[in-house]
């Protein structure tokens, strides 16, 4: 998912869950930052992203801490974008001296805040929402990783749910930018690859009051995707396209899952609109995510929730195995926590976690989103869920196989 292009200049939020130190110097506790669109065009999407990584403070603390003292969380507004994402990652790493950050969301806004202060820093990032294919790519001297999927799966998954649905033809608009590109790049290639037909492939450019030129040019299929954010042009095409009514099947991806999606629009005429987003498999690590996030009172499957436990998760137990709140030597300790061998670690097993941490043991944390073994690039296999909307609501429906 993620990713916005835009000529704004926005000022930088920060909040913090607890009182800051920096995290260089301090000789106990560490201090983690996380860098998401507070404000913009997933706005609506990110404070539950921002409270799956909250959790994993508040549970590390009640269980002795991190390092000898307490793990502390700085946040700062991205906004989904590049220029405010480079303000957001030059204060947590340059003034607030975090050890490592959670995030970005945004493709854009993540490679905008790690080539702003984060290559420089040393500093490890990993990301719960990028998805773009573009972050497979980046030169980041093993810095940065993600504990969701590519869009080369989603977008392979999406052609295969609507070819097996018999839809044997679609037309196309994606948001310009690396996230929309590259969903559409992969979708476009699965479904032509498995006999459907692109009657129309279309960018459209964010921040517009009006889509209809763009609609037009749209018009050859009557099955509509649309991938772009819900609080932004994904709502106002969505919205226009119904107003046209020329479409009769919508479809988005995991940027377009959130309530605002549905604001002034008739529910009715949006009934059965198909969309995908990174899922979790069934098991014993899942079911606990979810009771731990239940029982805190936070939304355990919105929309990349459990992909920031995730990567707040890893995190905190990478800085206990690295011994310091130091910066060095942190990618290799992340990838020693994350993948086999070792004695398995769910999520709130911190006490557990830091007791083998302690006595030399190797761990392997097995998430809320499945199992998390870094390839070479930072990337991690996944699997994707169909949602629809039914009654006004997102429903999921299931693993697409």
């Amino acid at each position: 998912m993620l990713n916005l292009k835009t000529s704004l200049t926005l000022a930088v939020a920060a909040t913090t869950l607890a009182v800051a130190a920096p995290a260089i110097a301090q000789d106990t506790g560490a201090t983690i930052g996380f860098i998401g669109g507070f404000t913009g065009p997933i706005e609506s999407l990110t404070p539950p992203i921002f409270a799956g990584a909250e959790l994993v403070v508040k549970q590390v603390n009640e269980q002795g801490g991190i390092l000898g003292g307490e793990l502390t969380l700085i946040s700062a507004d991205g906004a989904c974008d590049a220029t405010a994402a480079a303000a957001a990652a030059d204060k947590v790493i340059n003034t607030d001296n975090v050890t490592a950050v959670v995030g970005a969301l945004c493709t854009g806004e993540t490679i905008g805040a790690f080539n702003g202060s984060g290559l420089s820093g040393n500093v490890v990032f990993i990301s719960p929402a990028s998805s773009a294919p573009a972050l497979t790519t980046l030169e980041d001297n093993d810095l940065v990783y993600r504990t969701t999927p590519s869009d080369a799966l989603q977008g392979v998954k999406l052609a295969e749910l609507l070819l097996a649905k018999g839809v044997q033809d679609i037309a196309i608009t994606y948001v310009n930018n690396d996230y929309g590109k590259g969903f559409a790049d992969a979708l476009s290639a699965a479904y032509t690859a498995g006999g459907g037909t692109v009657a129309a492939n279309i960018a459209h450019e964010e921040g517009k009051a009006d889509y209809r030129a763009e609609l037009g040019n749209l018009v050859a299929s009557q099955n509509l995707v649309i991938l772009a954010y819900a609080n932004a042009s994904g709502n106002t095409i969505l919205r226009q396209a119904v107003e046209s009514g020329n479409f009769t099947l919508y479809v988005g991806g995991d940027g377009m899952v959130g309530d605002d999606l549905l604001t002034g629009i008739d529910a009715a005429a949006v009934e059965g609109l198909i969309a995908t987003r990174a899922g979790a498999p069934e098991g014993e690590a899942t079911t606990t995510y979810v009771d731990l996030a239940t029982a805190a009172g936070i939304e355990a499957n919105a929309t990349y929730a459990p992909q920031a436990y995730d990567a707040a998760f890893l995190l905190a137990l990478a800085i206990e195995k690295n011994g310091s709140a130091s910066r060095d030597g942190l990618s290799a300790a992340l990838r020693e926590v994350a993948s086999a061998p070792g004695e398995k670690i769910l999520p709130g097993e911190w006490t557990k976690a830091v007791e083998l941490i302690k006595a030399g043991t190797d761990i392997d944390y097995e998430g809320a989103g499945g199992a998390l073994d870094f390839d070479e690039v930072g990337d991690v296999d996944g699997i994707i869920v169909e949602l629809a909307v039914e009654g006004g609501a997102f429903v999921e429906k299931g693993l697409i196989q």
